[in-house]
């Protein structure tokens, strides 16, 4: 599943970038050309795929809510690549947010 969150913050790097690189008026040839865009949808739909395949081993409630450790990620790609702010109330939530999956996963089964 951590695999899965780094994925998916990767995909959402490459989402990114590609949509910075989109015009006002984009048209479907432009859009396929958009390797970036491209790279991040395909990510995405493996991402979809270890999904499933942890989810035949897994618990729902807690693998689910593990899906949010990429917000995480995303929060420090934003910092490092696109230069955004990292602030107290950011950090809080990416503290609750760690700390909500480790409560999560202290009371699976496993």
């Amino acid at each position: 599943m951590v695999l899965f969150t780094l994925l998916s913050a990767a995909a959402q790097y490459l989402i990114k970038t590609g949509a910075n690189r989109i015009g006002a008026h984009p048209a479907l040839p432009d859009l396929m050309a958009n390797v970036p865009l491209l790279a991040g949808l395909v990510l995405y739909g493996l991402g979809a795929v270890m999904m499933v395949l942890a989810l035949r081993h897994g618990e729902l409630s807690v693998l689910y809510p593990m899906i949010s450790l990429s917000y995480v990620w995303v929060a420090i790609i934003a910092v490092v690549v696109f230069h955004e702010q990292m602030n107290t109330p950011r950090i809080a939530g990416i503290v609750l947010i760690m700390a909500g999956v480790g409560v999560l996963g202290r009371g699976s089964r496993a």
